[in-house]
């Protein structure tokens, strides 16, 4: 039986790409988390997942927008509740704010947290020992799944 997805998931690399095309990030986690580590990146919105409900609106209907957190599955979250209330330009980052880290990607705050959790664990649980490794094998890209 086939997986059914309602909502898209990107990677890191990914989100990089449509963060430079202007997407909207939006980062779900609580203000203690945020107050340690933030993403860098210009277009960012914070709503913590606990206000979620009450404050989806305020994102934009006609942006592109990417759901973050701290490892996808509260951004996952909100995403399918923006899918389920009409956003259709809306995915969600796999692997969080961990895995930006991990890929050195631009960030405010400590990373020790994340890196000290984490560190050995390359793109699929393997330590990836070059550039050249990643969670891709050899399959080929699909749009929204390239890799991390």
């Amino acid at each position: 039986m086939k997986n059914q997805t309602l909502v898209k998931e990107i990677c890191p690399t990914t989100t990089q790409a449509w963060v430079k095309n202007g997407a909207l990030l939006v980062d779900v986690r609580e203000a203690d988390e945020l107050a340690e580590l933030a993403f860098d990146v210009p277009n960012i919105m914070h709503i913590p997942l606990s206000e979620f409900e009450e404050r989806f609106t305020e994102i934009p209907k006609d942006k592109d927008v990417v759901m973050v957190c701290h490892v996808g599955g509260r951004s996952l979250r909100a995403a399918g509740f923006l899918v389920n209330h009409g956003y259709e330009k809306v995915v969600n980052m796999q692997h969080g704010i961990v895995r930006w880290v991990q890929k050195g990607f631009p960030t405010i705050g400590s990373t020790a947290a994340v890196l000290g959790n984490t560190q050995g664990g390359g793109c699929c649980g393997t330590t990836a020992s070059s550039s050249e490794q990643s969670c891709c094998g050899s399959s080929p890209k699909s749009e929204g799944s390239s890799c991390c």
